[in-house]
């Protein structure tokens, strides 16, 4: 099957014509995209076309049932201009998560590892070259049965796009602890990257955002006690020198990047805590000045300040230096872009 991906080039590349010294995020695709289909029972051969449009039915099952998932993945070029993918076979573990919990046929592993390195090398000139810059990769895969009826689909299109990107904020943060509005509950599919997750966010997010915030903080949805994950990220914090976080759980989603820090803490002999973290300690914390630090985690947003955190009506400032996210984003930076030894296998060449 592997061995049998089809690529049709587009008749002219739309590179010369872009330029990639900081593009908006999720605006430029890429040249091509890829494309599978799961049919009869199986997954059938990709092929790779020029981007464009698709046609579908409105009869089309995930557009009335949310059944589609995706994944948000980078690929880095090196400082011997290689091209890298960065933890691919972490973000194959996550999509099959998502896929299952939403009764999804899961695709073999080598079927997407291989989709992934063959569609990143064709595209991999579109790598921007400044500070940042990555090609950001996105997997969806969606039910493309065309009726209507809440079922389980028969048939899914599994398509890969991308487009380049530098990192999805370009200045500190300020958000909103949410303790009304809820973003996932035990039992629910909040450890699961599907659609309708993002959907159901988008109210409170503006809310908050008409309140001067950018982002919220989501809570428990039981208790709205314990602070959970961020619009876009995953939350971290260190508190008298020790970097912690809240576990990943049915309702936070297990992000790469979160992991890979965390990892690269440990490393560093950096203390880490990974344990609940109650919206009481975090409001104490930051008025006593033992909480130094709160930034976000993501593929797309990286890691990224956050200098003003809103709770219950007062609103409080971060203006320390940053030191030990500073520590670990370059770290993390140095890695992806070929300057530091890769000790994990983190990166995967792409030919």
């Amino acid at each position: 099957m592997l061995s049998m991906i089809q690529i049709e080039n587009c008749a002219v590349s739309r590179l010369a014509q872009t330029d990639l010294s900081a593009p908006e995020f999720g605006k430029i695709p890429t040249d091509h995209m890829f494309v599978a289909e799961y049919k009869n029972g199986a997954w059938q051969e990709g092929r790779i076309v020029p981007f464009g449009n698709l046609t579908l039915s409105p009869f089309t099952l995930a557009l009335h049932y949310a059944q589609s998932v995706f994944e948000g993945m980078k690929a880095f070029r090196t400082g011997n201009d290689r091209a890298v993918v960065f933890r691919p076979e972490a973000h194959y573990a996550r999509l099959s998560v998502s896929m299952e919990r939403m009764c999804m046929p899961v695709m073999p592993r080598d079927f997407f590892l291989e989709a992934v390195s063959t569609f990143t090398a064709l595209e991999k000139d579109w790598i921007p070259k400044t500070e940042g810059g990555a090609l950001y990769l996105r997997p969806l895969v969606f039910a493309s049965e065309a009726r209507v009826g809440v079922k389980i689909a028969d048939e899914y299109l599994f398509i890969i796009t991308a487009c380049p990107s530098v990192p999805m904020y370009g200045k500190p943060l300020s958000v909103k602890v949410e303790t009304s509005f809820s973003r996932a509950a035990e039992g629910g599919t909040g450890f699961a990257k599907c659609a309708g997750n993002y959907g159901a966010v988008f109210y409170p997010t503006l809310q908050a955002k008409n309140e001067g915030f950018d982002q919220v903080i989501w809570t428990d949805a039981k208790t709205h006690g314990f602070i959970e994950e961020s619009g876009t990220m995953n939350v971290m914090l260190v508190k008298n020198g020790t970097l912690t976080t809240p576990p990943v759980s049915g309702t936070i989603l297990e992000g790469i990047t979160r992991d890979s820090l965390l990892t690269l803490a440990k490393n560093m002999d950096i203390p880490v805590e990974e344990r609940r973290i109650s919206v009481q300690e975090l409001k104490e914390g930051l008025t006593d000045g033992s909480i130094t630090e709160v930034f976000g985690t993501g593929t797309a947003a990286v890691v990224i300040p956050i200098n003003q955190v809103g709770i219950g009506g007062e609103r409080f400032r971060l203006d320390n230096p940053f030191e030990l996210m500073s520590a670990l984003s370059g770290k993390l930076s140095d890695i992806r872009n070929g300057l530091a030894p890769d000790v994990h296998g983190w990166n995967v060449f792409v030919n």
